[in-house]
């Protein structure tokens, strides 16, 4: 996992403080979304591909807008962002299949996310993008995700992610728990792994009364030791609103190009100082990987 990840989660530990070990004997297993009813509620949570083989997780908040890590959409090696016309949106793809596929039009991320800086409490807290789809999936195929507040520490969460090992289909984590929050940060103890980047976390607890599950965190970052889990996200309120405004706007919007054109892809805005960034994402061959400078 690296020396740097497994850092932050002892730094993020001693922020958030912990649950303990009987907080964790009450998480759920992980269970394979393989068949059409398995992923019934769930078609809005998919695979942002990258490339020919990166990926990450993401899902859908309206018919033509996927949310994501931001790391997902910078190149750790040119130190720029991505060309949109290299990623793509595969809703609730499983075996190779998917319900809906699109391509991304246009990109944008937290202007306050700096990915190319080490890993960091900060870049967590703004490890958000926003993604355009080329066209709308219908809401009758793939019906989006409300974002909301995250609930309490101590408090039940549920995970649909890809992973390494995972990669082929969705997995759902029913329950797991937030083990802390602070000043922007999230911390919970869900089963996630490299390739989890831009999971969405739930908050099921709506359910009960006839509502339906919201978002409240994304899948940023993490570490895994002695088979416990560390997962990190962000409140996401606010960073949401702001770069729907910004996709409105065009302010620091990145457009796809032309797979023809030799220009890097089109900013409207300025990109963070570079430096070197820690970024988890799917890639590879084999499966997901960390990827590093």
């Amino acid at each position: 996992m690296g020396v740097k990840r497994i850092i932050f989660g002892v730094v993020a530990l001693a922020l958030l403080g912990g649950m303990g070990e009987a907080q964790e004997a009450r998480n759920s297993a992980l269970d394979r979304l393989s068949q059409r009813a398995d992923l019934f509620g769930w078609e809005a949570v998919g695979k942002v591909t990258i490339g020919a083989d990166g990926y990450c997780t993401g899902v859908l908040i309206a018919p033509d807008l996927v949310l994501t890590a931001g790391h997902c959409i910078f190149d750790r090696r040119a130190k720029g962002p991505r060309d949109p016309a290299t990623l793509g949106f595969a809703a609730a793809q499983t075996d190779g299949a998917e319900i809906a596929a699109r391509p991304v039009a246009a990109m944008v991320a937290d202007p306050e996310y700096n990915p190319f800086v080490p890993l960091s409490v900060d870049t967590v807290r703004h490890d958000v993008a926003l993604l355009q789809l080329s066209a709308p999936i219908p809401t009758s195929i793939a019906a989006p995700f409300r974002v909301g507040d995250v609930p309490a520490a101590g408090a039940e969460v549920s995970v649909v992610s890809y992973a390494q090992g995972r990669a082929d289909a969705l997995s759902w984590q029913k329950a797991c728990s937030v083990f802390g929050r602070a000043k922007g940060l999230i911390g919970f103890d869900c089963d996630v792994d490299h390739g989890s980047s831009g999971a969405p976390v739930f908050d099921r607890s709506g359910l009960a009364a006839g509502g339906r599950a919201q978002i409240v965190s994304l899948v940023s970052s993490g570490s895994r030791k002695n088979g416990v889990s560390r997962a990190y996200g962000m409140e996401l309120p606010a960073i949401v609103a702001q770069l729907k405004s910004a996709l409105r706007s065009g302010r620091g919007v990145i457009r796809a190009v032309s797979p023809s054109a030799s220009a890097a892809p089109q900013i409207r805005g300025t990109l963070p100082a570079q430096g070197q960034p820690r970024i988890l994402s799917g890639g590879g061959a084999t499966g997901a990987k960390f990827l590093r400078p």
